[in-house]
């Protein structure tokens, strides 16, 4: 039998078993639900926690559900058709394959700089961010670099000095001098058009690490951008080379959804300016760095996660470049282990999980067009009252408060600072960090209490058996914790006696129980704790005439904790 028998022979294919397309359905009716099916289910889960009323129409779920962002942008709890019913997609990634794999170098020791590009280099990453000075000893820290291969960015290091040490070797067409776009000038980007390479950055994680919002970044890298744009062709560089020439900086945080938004709005709107401008180029150039305010000083290894996830929406949204900055950043010079880890995230995304082999992997979803056109749009606006003159400084600290009240209410968790916090654990010393560069952590306020723990312990008075005290007596542990205070707990109790005679005389105590338990014993198990010493009463839950103060979710826990440690001190 020849090889086209093969092929021909067998049974025929039963065409009739195909679908139409278009028109596959679940294969049973209890599987197919309405828009409406969900908001009765939802509904009653909302209900069931006390979030929607008995009266409350089932389709206001959409509104209980729904969350804003910093910028006012309304994301809706579930992802539908109507939501990108009027929109045209735009900003789609165009990499193609892998990204790379850029480490952040900041040079202090020229030799140990060398040393440890090299081991970047050999193991993954595949260019060099160079943080530097203009007498940074290029020869030592590129000793053996193969500049052809592997692209070098530039940052505080004189171009000229770059230059001159790469004189006659060929240089890799994505390296970037680094000039910050703002100081563009005519002959800086005739020199990088000789060579072959890029000359500018928009460094637009500059505002977002003073705490500006996504759509604020967004707004003034356009700002930026626009401004670099005019200052070439004035002096008379073409627009085409201008664009080319640039490169944009973005931050990813740990909120993947927004971050992919984000770097997909970036292009959109980049691209909207060009087309503006009248030049034939539309592409950005993305180099995406994962977040410094996100990032937490104590128990730094949850780091690792929020690098994970801000990396893999980088990749996502299309960037060109990623640099995963190591877990211990915050602590001060990143050690071999923290780099390792950090390029190894990026390897692991694209060569283990694979994210880079799918040109777009969030095209389509209907949340994530939605958010990016909303960003999009909201950027735009602001882009435009830029433009006329408006500062941005006073819209950065509106974003800074706001997300700072987020922050103390514990609504926007901090997870190993504000949620499950260990500031009792010894922390990695790193050598102070050199690169003097101010970002406003997102948990600074808390990490400002941990660094200063209190020596005398809260007496956690809780009452009753384990299971009845065990929910607030976990929340009260793990607030008190966020603060540098320690508790020390009564254990199971049954009434006012066991309980007051486990306590020892300490000043601030906090009962921990039901609410039934408190209506029965509350008041005299709080009077027989002051008889034996105790001058605070705190109470986890809502308010009680017999405590002094109380502590219950939604409470600004930053005045919380700072009240109780006055009491304690």
């Amino acid at each position: 039998m020849t090889d086209q028998e093969t092929v021909d022979g067998g049974l025929d294919e039963p065409d009739e078993l195909e679908p139409d397309q278009g028109s596959l359905a679940l294969a049973d009716d209890e599987d197919r639900h309405a828009r409406e099916d969900w908001e009765k289910s939802a509904a009653a889960v909302l209900r069931k926690a006390g979030r929607l009323g008995d009266s409350d129409a089932d389709a206001d779920v959409w509104e209980r559900l729904a969350r804003r962002t910093l910028d006012g942008i309304t994301i809706s709890p579930l992802g539908t058709p109507q939501l990108v019913a009027d929109l045209q997609t735009s900003g789609r990634p165009d990499r193609s394959g892998d990204w790379d794999i850029r480490v952040h170098l900041t040079v202090s020791d020229p030799k140990e700089a060398n040393e440890a590009a090299l081991v970047d280099l050999d193991n993954g990453a595949t260019s060099l961010w160079l943080r530097g000075d203009g007498d940074t000893d290029l020869a030592t820290v590129l000793r053996e670099v193969l500049l052809d291969l592997a692209p070098v960015v530039l940052d505080g290091i004189d171009p000229g000095a770059f230059l001159a040490h790469a004189e006659g070797n060929a240089l890799h067409p994505a390296t970037n001098l680094g000039t910050p776009a703002a100081d563009a000038t005519a002959e800086s980007a005739r020199r990088a058009l000789d060579a072959g390479v890029l000359g500018f950055v928009v460094d637009a994680t500059e505002v977002h690490d003073r705490g500006a919002s996504d759509a604020q970044e967004l707004a003034w890298s356009l700002a930026t951008g626009a401004s670099y744009l005019r200052t070439m062709v004035d002096a008379g560089v073409d627009l085409d080379d201008a664009a080319r020439l640039v490169e944009f900086r973005y931050a990813a945080t740990d909120e993947q959804f927004p971050t992919i938004a984000k770097l997909r709005a970036a292009r959109r709107l980049w691209a909207r300016v060009l087309e503006l401008s009248e030049a034939g180029e539309r592409a950005q150039r993305q180099h995406v760095v994962t977040s410094r305010p996100m990032m937490s000083k104590h128990d730094p290894w949850v780091n690792m996660l929020r690098t994970t996830v801000a990396a893999f929406a980088a990749g996502v949204g299309g960037a060109d470049a990623v640099t995963v900055l190591p877990f211990d950043s915050p602590l001060g010079v990143p050690d071999a282990f923290g780099r390792r880890i950090a390029r190894n995230t990026s390897s692991l995304l694209i060569s283990e999980s694979h994210v880079a082999r799918v040109a777009d992997p969030a095209g389509g979803s209907f949340a994530v067009e939605k958010l990016t056109d909303d960003l999009a749009r909201a950027a735009w606006e602001l882009f435009g009252r830029l433009e006329d003159g408006e500062s941005l400084d006073a819209m950065i600290e509106q974003t800074v408060e706001r997300r700072d009240r987020e922050v103390a209410t514990r609504r926007r968790p901090v997870t190993g600072l504000t949620e499950f916090p260990n500031p009792f654990a010894d922390l990695p010393e790193r050598p102070p960090a050199t690169d003097g560069r101010e970002v406003r952590r997102y948990g600074a306020a808390f990490e400002a209490l941990q660094d200063a723990p209190v020596n005398e312990p809260v007496f956690l008075a809780t009452m009753g058996t384990v299971a009845q005290h065990t929910a607030r007596a976990t929340f009260a542990t793990n607030l008190f914790a966020a603060g540098g205070v320690r508790v020390e707990v009564a254990g199971p109790t049954d009434g006012v006696e066991s309980l007051a005679g486990q306590h020892d005389g300490r000043p601030v105590v906090c009962l921990a129980g039901t609410d039934a338990a408190y209506d029965e014993w509350g008041a005299e198990a709080a009077a027989a704790l002051r008889d034996s010493g105790a001058q605070w009463v705190i109470v986890a839950g809502k308010p009680r005439d017999w405590a002094d103060d109380s502590c219950a979710v939604g409470v600004d826990a930053l005045d919380f904790l700072r009240r109780t440690r006055e009491q304690l001190t």
